[in-house]
């Protein structure tokens, strides 16, 4: 399980990445991170999970780890 979990984290990291590199090379980064963002908790509220009694909180899960993940961004610098 904790190999699991440190292949999530470095996914995580790796996606983290990603896409603070492709919103530094957006004309306004902080507003293609918000809409980024939200498209994301968008497919996580509609996606189709089968096969759980208790969906909602998958959702929830996945929610909060979007936050997370988006919270490790900072605002670019004014410098």
């Amino acid at each position: 399980m904790e190999e699991l979990n440190g292949r999530m984290l470095a996914c995580q990291i790796l996606i983290t990445g990603l896409i603070a590199r492709v919103a530094n090379d957006q004309r306004d980064p902080l507003r293609f991170l918000t809409d980024f963002r939200d498209e994301i908790k968008a497919v996580v509220n509609g996606i189709n999970i089968s096969g759980m009694e208790n969906t909602e909180r998958v959702r929830q899960v996945a929610s909060r780890s979007i936050d997370e993940l988006f919270s490790l961004m900072k605002p670019p610098s004014d410098d």
